[in-house]
């Protein structure tokens, strides 16, 4: 019986020095690897030509380097390009990416659904199966630069901001994350600045409180309420860490932190007479009146089976008002990719649905 061979693409900067150490060899051969992989796009080790022969014989004998293959993409009319990847067992999970004149953004997952269930979001909906692995994670990055391509010009990254906004939560899988987020900054990976790499969370506050200074990427957080009683019911992760909790290990995680300039992404997704009146956007300037931040406004994009509605402009303007006139740093988003289902809280990919309860959440080791 011959034994499954170990795939390069699931292993951090770190973990591949100590495994090229553990073969007999020199630990830069990782540094080597990883150029070949993930700034050329190469995974056939005969063509990594600075490789002597022997070692490639060597990895081709007990090594792959694989990603979850595209099944299917869609092109939306703004450009906007989604990918639904196969990860095994019949399950898909979707990336998409944003192209705009100075960046090409992608948008990638980090679990098979969500345990989250914030009541708006059709991956929620969805339910929830697993982690992704590492490979599955960095393999969406992979995968989308073998379609814009790869580049060796450091002045041009093909994608230039990676956010991991998809499916799942991220600080849930939290020892992958990091790892992929080695592979994102590291020089010999991807090579892409802390800035443009974010972290979108809907507030676990012991694993914030436990990465700070740790992880050193940009911070976003997924707040959608003015008060507890509201969050309860729009993100039920909130019934285990409360408003304030979640505020106050943002602000420990930016005061750590230099990628987020001192200030963390706020992200409110507007819903229709819910939680967009102007006095909701009232306590919401007295909520943030301390924590140093920039809101970004996004009108509900609305998808089959929700109760949920987009507000009227004059709605969205109202409460996009109330927040600019007291100072705060306020973005309205484009809504973007709509019609392939790709928009901010659409997507769904193939989830085996395991678990339809909190008590995943309120296990999280930290």
């Amino acid at each position: 019986m011959t034994s499954e061979k170990i795939n390069l693409m699931s292993m951090s900067p770190q973990e591949l020095s100590e495994f090229f150490v553990s073969m007999g060899e020199k630990s830069f051969r990782a540094q080597q690897i990883m150029r070949w992989i993930y700034q050329f796009g190469v995974t056939d080790f005969d063509e990594m030509s600075n490789l002597n022969k022997v070692l490639r014989a060597k990895l081709k004998e007990t090594c792959v380097v694989t990603a979850p293959e595209i099944v299917t993409e869609q092109k939306a009319s703004d450009g906007t390009t989604k990918w639904a990847l196969d990860i095994g067992d019949g399950q898909l999970v979707e990336t998409v990416l944003i192209p705009e004149a100075d960046r090409n953004t992608l948008c990638i997952s980090t679990q098979v659904g969500c345990p989250v269930k914030c009541a708006f979001c059709r991956t929620g909906a969805q339910g929830f199966n697993r982690n992704l692995t590492v490979n599955e994670i960095i393999g969406q990055v992979f995968r989308a630069a073998t379609r814009v391509g790869f580049s060796k010009n450091e002045e041009y990254k093909p994608i230039s901001n990676v956010v991991m906004m998809g499916m799942g939560e991220p600080l849930l899988n939290l020892q992958n994350v990091m790892k992929v987020c080695d592979l994102l900054l590291s020089d010999y990976g991807f090579a892409l600045s802390k800035r443009r790499v974010t972290v979108s969370t809907s507030g676990v506050a012991p694993v914030l409180n436990k990465i700070a200074g740790k992880l050193d990427v940009a911070l976003a957080l997924s707040l959608h309420a003015p008060d507890d009683e509201l969050r309860n019911k729009l993100v039920p992760i909130n019934e285990n860490y409360n408003i304030k909790e979640v505020l106050d290990s943002v602000r420990n995680y930016i005061d750590k932190s230099n990628a987020n300039c001192g200030r963390v992404t706020i992200e409110y997704v507007l819903l229709d007479h819910v939680n967009d009146s102007t006095e909701q956007a009232e306590a919401l300037v007295k909520l943030l009146r301390t924590i140093p931040c920039k809101v970004n406004l996004i009108p509900f994009n609305e998808h089959e089976n929700s109760e949920f509605r987009k507000p009227s402009n004059s709605r969205i303007d109202r409460f996009y008002k109330v927040l600019f006139d007291a100072g705060f740093t306020v973005i309205k988003r484009t809504t973007r990719g709509d019609e392939i289902s790709a928009a901010c809280g659409q997507l769904a990919g193939q989830v085996k649905d395991k678990l339809n309860k909190q008590k995943e959440i309120e296990s999280v080791q930290v």
